[in-house]
């Protein structure tokens, strides 16, 4: 008798270093709560990141840019994240990093234009006469083939769709059955088919369907109301970018050039500036028409110092054009060199733009506020570790820094599994800590010990 045990279908998140970040933690009047978001401590700095998402939120803040300053490991890019789960899904969030602009292939300027374009999103309203319904037949009619083969075609599709007011049959183009296969729609969904189009999207399963169980793969969506023949409002949310590659991409005609160049790879291609004006233009018309809607997003750019004196004066240009999102900057430099130049700035950027900028100070997080984020790690980790064992790493955080000390917390639980325990104990920190050295002992080592590295 074969007995085998049911693997569970529930997702497992991977878990990343900010996974505990869902917002800024602050209450309703705008005060940052002691613990709360995943969030600790920094309040000045969250204060001031939710004055921040407000301005936005009222659109005030486009064209103006933000640098968040600080130490390594005092929650930096956990702040930028703040911010963008705080403004939700619908504005766009476009995190990169300074080194990225550095590329063989396209110009410096160009990267940081991309990203830009990408920060800034459209929501385009549309009055479209769709039907919609819940599809109570699909039937496909075959015919001869036209062709000449052995085979059948598929002539035209048979469909019922049924509202709360009545129903409907349509006989529709077989391109149209090709579009429903690949949406994967079967009796009881509810669909909707784009009357100009043809266009079919699948919303979810008819929720007389709905069965007992609390957690399902499908989406479950009621009836819909009214006929099912209507003039309904669709909303698509699209960045500048997805506009600018949809255009940038040759259509292809039949002359032997455009046919050599559909064969060949596609490499990554520069989106010329009169392309850009161009859409440009018919987004600025969309908008004055009221047909669409600008939503300025957030470009985060971390370790801006990476970038050279170019990036920085294309920055200052950027800011001031019309269609610019909000630029949130970090770095953990002090007074360094500008990239480029021999010129030294704080935090290696420019003075010019360095001026144009709102400045957001993080502290170093002190021996209470590392156990609570020490804590926060644990729970997300899914780690049990006991109150001596968190205390004892907060004092290793202190010593070395919160970084390193959060990566020990992996490789303990590993050791206490292999002593059978399930609780991290704190001869199991002392030992992972014996194998790992931090940045500060290696360097440590490498002063005493000199004479046998290469230098």
């Amino acid at each position: 008798m074969r007995i085998e045990e049911v693997q569970s279908t529930s997702k497992k998140q991977r878990i990343a270093t900010h996974t505990h970040i869902k917002g800024l933690g602050l209450d309703a009047n705008g005060t940052a709560i002691g613990l709360a978001a995943g969030f600790v401590g920094q309040a000045a700095a969250r204060e001031a990141a939710g004055l921040v998402v407000d301005m936005i939120r009222q659109k005030k803040m486009a064209g103006r840019a933000l640098l968040l300053a600080g130490p390594p490991a005092t929650g930096k890019t956990a702040l930028a994240l703040g911010i963008s789960q705080e403004l939700g899904s619908k504005v766009p969030f476009c995190p990169m990093v300074g080194s990225e602009v550095y590329s063989s292939e396209v110009k410096k300027t160009e990267v940081l234009m991309e990203n830009f374009r990408r920060a800034i999103g459209l929501r385009v309203k549309e009055n479209k006469e769709v039907y919609e319904g819940e599809v109570t037949e699909l039937s496909p009619e075959e015919a001869e083939s036209t062709t000449g083969g052995y085979g059948k075609s598929i002539s035209h599709v048979i469909i019922g769709l049924k509202t709360v007011k009545g129903t409907k049959q349509l006989k529709l183009d077989p391109t149209i059955y090709d579009a429903l296969i690949k949406e994967k729609v079967a009796v009881g969904d509810v669909i909707y088919i784009e009357a100009n189009s043809g266009a079919v999207k699948r919303v979810g399963r008819c929720d007389a369907f709905a069965t007992e169980y609390d957690l399902e793969a499908e989406e479950y969506v009621p009836i819909p109301k009214g006929e099912v023949h209507k003039k309904k409002e669709i909303v698509q949310d699209v960045t500048l970018h997805d506009l600018d590659a949809a255009n940038a991409q040759p259509q292809g005609g039949q002359d032997i050039l455009s046919l050599m160049g559909q064969m060949m790879k596609p490499r990554k291609t520069e989106i010329t500036e009169k392309l850009r004006q161009e859409i440009n233009k018919v987004v600025n018309r969309y908008i004055d028409e009221g047909i669409a809607e600008l939503v300025p997003g957030v470009l985060f750019i971390d370790e801006v110092h990476m970038l050279d004196i170019e990036c920085f004066s294309y920055l200052n240009r950027a800011l001031e054009s019309s269609l610019s999102p909000i630029v949130i900057l970090a770095t953990n430099r002090g007074i360094c060199n500008v990239r480029g130049t021999d010129m030294t700035s704080p935090h290696g950027i420019p003075v010019d733009l360095l001026d144009r900028l709102v400045i957001i100070r993080t502290d170093t997080y002190g021996p209470t506020e590392m156990i609570q984020i020490l804590a926060i790690r644990a729970q997300v980790e899914e780690i049990d570790i006991d109150e001596e064992s968190l205390a004892f790493l907060g004092e290793i955080g202190v010593q070395t820094s919160l970084r390193h000390a959060i990566q020990l917390l992996s490789p303990a639980n590993v050791v206490a599994k292999a002593n059978g325990r399930e609780k991290i104990c704190k001869a199991d920190l002392e030992e992972v800590s014996a194998l790992y050295l931090d940045a500060k002992s290696s360097a440590r080592l490498l002063q005493e010990q000199q004479e046998r590295y290469i230098t």
